[in-house]
């Protein structure tokens, strides 16, 4: 019996020890901050290989100007900000620093959507008055780009739909999409801000209303503008970037994709020094990640993933080149006949016209695939709009 004791004690002391190693091994979770919100630096020490591969999106430091690309942008966006400055986004590290150095002053909190978990949070917890508040309050407040609570809030690695405006949008069809498409949809989607609350809204209800013509039926039933092009005058609709539903509209490549996510093309799973696999953050096409093209692609694709995509863009770029000089010529053109006396009949007319046929270039142009995500509706959307262009042109 006199021998327990150190036995008794040696257990208590290993107990100790492993309940020390566990505690390293496996750290507390963070407290959310006064907005609500772990960021990715509080998680680091739990996922240190997912925030490595996170801080990889910080090495795309260029910022080329669309409108030294495609000059005729000038022309077509007159009016608006995108006319002044409008640069290829640098990606989720970089939102929030590239939305207060941008040329295009805002004025509002509503600019902030999708730039910063923060503002999500703020929006969750005090109510769509803060789209309303003075841009420069809020951003004073907010210090996180776009980052895990966006797609994950504060959960360890569940998927979570922080954005009420998806959820309205989508109702009762949340259900029928892959909760991978959901929350990268949050904000790779066709939004407007609503005239009187400031608030963001998607223009469309249900899954099957979120094709391109039934939202710019949607806007034209409004009398929805974004800006009026100074030269033509024609009230237009500035699409943003509807990646959301180019991808699961009519005729989308989701319904051969089984059930597929955006992840699946665009984060692959990867191994670290250890051996233990782990989703990696950093984003990517899959034309440029043979691991992805190996593991996902290929089977339908037949290694041939590359030269397909290569095809489909440079098709979509040169209509885009072409229907883009229409467009900005069309805008001249109407502003001329204005000058000239035209009749405000056959000016309406003209500018409904470049107004829904910009709407149709626009959905292509800024969606960012260049047609890879939905080769089928793309030439459908090119086609509208050069035949509404060209005829608009025949009347002049």
């Amino acid at each position: 019996m006199k021998n327990l004791k150190p036995l008794v004690w040696l257990s208590v002391i290993i107990l100790i020890v492993v309940m020390v190693c566990l505690a390293a091994c496996n750290p507390k979770k963070p407290e959310p901050n006064e907005l609500g919100v772990i960021t990715a630096e509080q998680w680091k020490d739990i996922h240190p290989d997912v925030y490595e591969s996170f801080m990889k999106n910080t090495s795309n430091t260029a910022k080329p100007s669309y409108l030294t690309q495609y000059p005729f942008l000038v022309t077509i966006y007159d009016g608006m900000g995108f006319a002044k400055d409008y640069n290829e986004a640098r990606g989720h590290p970089y939102t929030l620093e590239d939305v207060a150095a941008t040329g295009r002053p805002h004025l509002l909190a509503n600019c902030l959507t999708c730039k910063s978990p923060e503002m999500t949070a703020l929006v969750n917890s005090e109510g769509v008055g803060v789209y309303s508040t003075d841009f420069a309050e809020i951003y004073a407040k907010i210090s996180e780009s776009v980052s895990c609570y966006n797609c994950h809030e504060n959960t360890d690695g569940e998927l979570v739909v922080t954005a009420g405006y998806l959820k309205d949008a989508l109702g009762a069809d949340m259900s029928k999409v892959d909760s991978g498409m959901l929350v990268c949809g949050q904000c790779h989607n066709e939004y407007y801000f609503d005239p009187t609350t400031k608030a963001t809204i998607l223009p469309w209800n249900g899954l099957s209303n979120m094709n391109p013509d039934a939202i710019l039926a949607y806007y034209n039933a409004i009398n929805f503008s974004d800006f009026t092009n100074s030269i033509s005058g024609a009230a237009m609709i500035k699409v943003q970037h509807p990646e959301f539903e180019t991808i699961n509209g009519t005729g989308s490549m989701a319904s051969g994709m089984g059930n597929r996510s955006c992840g699946d093309c665009h984060m692959g799973t990867t191994t670290n020094s250890k051996g233990v696999e782990f989703i990696s953050h950093n984003w990517m096409s899959p034309v440029k990640n043979q691991e992805i093209q190996d593991e996902r692609c290929n089977s339908c694709h037949k290694g041939n993933l590359p030269t397909s995509v290569a095809a489909i863009q440079k098709t979509t770029h040169d209509r885009l080149v072409t229907i883009g000089g229409k467009l900005a010529d069309l805008h001249i053109k109407i502003g001329q006949a204005a000058q000239s006396g035209a009749s405000e009949a056959l000016l309406a007319e003209l500018r409904l016209a470049v107004r829904n046929g910009q709407f149709y270039f626009d959905f292509v142009f800024v969606e960012n695939s260049y047609g890879a995500h939905n080769s089928a509706l793309t030439k459908q959307l090119l086609d509208k709009a050069e035949q509404i262009i060209d005829q608009a042109l025949a009347k002049l």
